[in-house]
């Protein structure tokens, strides 16, 4: 047999890193990917709203000003890889209640605030991040989370 079969943690996450491959962040590239009975029903990357310009050609405010990451979103021209799966499904008049959402990184808080209106079920995540206050409110929303990712990450 040539390889085995991943299971769909494993299968999701790997998509959601390709999904992270087109983020135009300078600082992290992120990606998410919304799933619902085994089917991708969104997916999004960490980028400027659509029409302006990416921090790729015009930099980074809140590395110009040395900004730590978790600090000063407010700072960031970039709508999240959740934030845009999430915006996505809506765009398109998906449903994402009960869902779960793969991402590359821990949500930030910005974040879990709408992954918990969202309705979103479970969050697996790689990556760990260095404000822990998005997984304290998925957590208090009783939203299933699993760390799916190295312990060195």
């Amino acid at each position: 047999m040539p390889g085995e079969r991943p299971d769909l943690d494993d299968y999701f996450m790997e998509i959601a890193r390709v999904v992270a491959k087109r983020s135009t962040c300078l600082r992290q590239n992120v990606g998410a990917v919304i799933v619902k009975d085994k089917r991708i029903l969104s997916t999004g990357y960490n980028g400027a709203p659509m029409g302006l310009p990416h921090c790729l050609d015009i930099g980074c405010l809140r590395e110009q000003l040395n900004v730590p990451s978790g600090e000063r979103h407010e700072l960031c021209r970039a709508v999240h890889a959740e934030q845009n799966a999430i915006i996505q499904a809506a765009y398109h008049g998906v449903s994402i209640k009960d869902a779960t959402l793969y991402t590359t990184h821990q949500p930030c808080i910005m974040c879990a605030k709408m992954i918990i209106n969202a309705g979103i079920a479970k969050v697996v995540y790689g990556t760990r991040y260095a404000d822990n206050r998005g997984l304290e409110f998925l957590k208090e929303a009783s939203i299933e989370v699993v760390f799916h990712g190295h312990e060195e990450d």
